[in-house]
């Protein structure tokens, strides 16, 4: 009974508010580095990092030319996460002790980079890196919630059609209802108008009479 309502309120939800995602984690499935740019180590410190969040640092990738593969369940994943289907600007960075840090490439990041089948998106920046990403529930919950956008127009069509019937029947009953109730009133207007005919041809007729008989007796 509980596991039915959280599926309604869920339903609900997604309907009333068609751009929320719910939680979808991005995780990094590979990455290559092809330079450094720290000139005083051999070893570059590579970091993660989308505005307003911080910084993930990935302690593996140590060395340029060399892919490194991950499995989703290391210490520093995920990397981000999609609350909503709105995009989030990310990139990927190399620490420097002596200066600002050097930016390998920054760019729009959205639940939409993931349409392939397994839920994958492929990022490179020539002579920078290249860079695989996983999101799985990016594409289940876009799918889920086009569904129901979709069927959410075909629903405010129909109610949109539905509206307008009821306001036609509406009008066509107020109409009806108008006439007849003045059909109740020009029925009523006319038996007074009858009784008032008939009262004062009764007043006549005794006006008559007590003529005759004055004309009688005199």
């Amino acid at each position: 009974m509980a596991s039915c309502w959280n599926f309604r309120v869920s339903i609900i939800f997604l309907f009333c508010f068609p751009e929320v995602l719910l939680s979808a984690d991005v995780t990094l499935d590979s990455l290559e580095v092809y330079t450094s740019h720290d000139w005083l180590t051999s070893t570059p410190t590579v970091y993660f990092k989308c505005n307003d969040e911080k910084k993930t640092v990935l302690p593996d990738v140590k060395k340029t030319h060399t892919v490194y593969h991950f499995k989703g369940e290391e210490s520093f994943q995920p990397l981000t996460n999609f609350p909503t289907k709105k995009c989030k600007r990310c990139g990927i960075y190399e620490n420097d002790p002596l200066k600002f840090d050097h930016v390998f490439d920054e760019w729009e990041f959205c639940p939409s980079d993931f349409t392939s089948p397994k839920g994958r998106y492929m990022h490179t920046k020539p002579k920078e890196f290249n860079a695989t990403f996983l999101c799985e529930d990016c594409i289940e919950k876009s799918h889920s919630i086009d569904n129901l956008d979709g069927d959410s127009s075909k629903g405010h069509g129909m109610q949109w059609y539905i509206g307008i019937i009821v306001v036609s029947v509406v009008a066509s009953v107020v109409v009806l209802m108008g006439l007849l109730m003045a059909y109740k009133y020009w029925l009523k207007r006319k038996r007074q108008h009858e009784q008032a005919r008939f009262l004062k041809l009764f007043e006549d007729t005794d006006d008559i009479e007590d003529d005759l008989v004055e004309h009688l007796f005199a």
